[in-house]
């Protein structure tokens, strides 16, 4: 299962970022405009069938990025859950994103200990270890949570000590 789209990526971290990351080393990166008809599936007509080529190829990287995310988490994951998971959950998503911008960004010169990138991966990975110790829950789509799996509350008002009554 993936966790995240070419789509939602598009959007955070954005095209142009992809499309920087992605492209084939040496080369020009793709414009920001086509990489984002390609990972929306939007229309590209406008442009040469190299570039559209080149778009593909840089897509078809991301793509891989996308499922090599979705295998770290799904090894968490399974710790706790039988997968795939029936619903999706935007937290899944923003850790799935987090993990994929930062091996799309393997060439980046940086201190790991400032780099948003690295923190967000890291931080990441750690509520997944989280997770796979039942120590942190996805919230209300958690399917570990919930009057199934934690019974049913009975309330129990018991006798009275005072009233009206209640004769000595």
């Amino acid at each position: 299962m993936s966790y995240v789209t070419l789509t939602q990526l598009a959007e955070i971290p954005g095209a142009l970022e992809l499309a920087q990351v992605a492209t084939d080393k040496g080369q020009r990166p793709v414009s920001a405009e086509l990489m984002d008809a390609t990972l929306r599936g939007g229309d590209r007509s406008a442009y040469a069938p190299a570039e559209i080529a080149r778009a593909d190829a840089a897509a078809s990287r991301i793509q891989e990025a996308v499922i090599q995310a979705s295998a770290v988490m799904d090894g968490y994951l399974s710790k706790r859950y039988p997968l795939p998971l029936v619903e999706s959950n935007p937290m899944l998503s923003t850790w799935a994103r987090a993990i994929t911008r930062y091996q799309l960004h393997t060439d980046r010169i940086s201190d790991e200990r400032t780099d948003p990138i690295a923190r967000d991966y890291r931080d990441a990975l750690k509520f997944l270890q989280l997770i796979s110790e039942s120590k942190f829950h996805l919230g209300a789509n958690d399917p570990t949570t919930g009057t199934a799996s934690l019974g049913d509350f009975l309330i129990n008002p018991g006798d009275k000590v005072f009233g009206r009554d209640r004769r000595p």
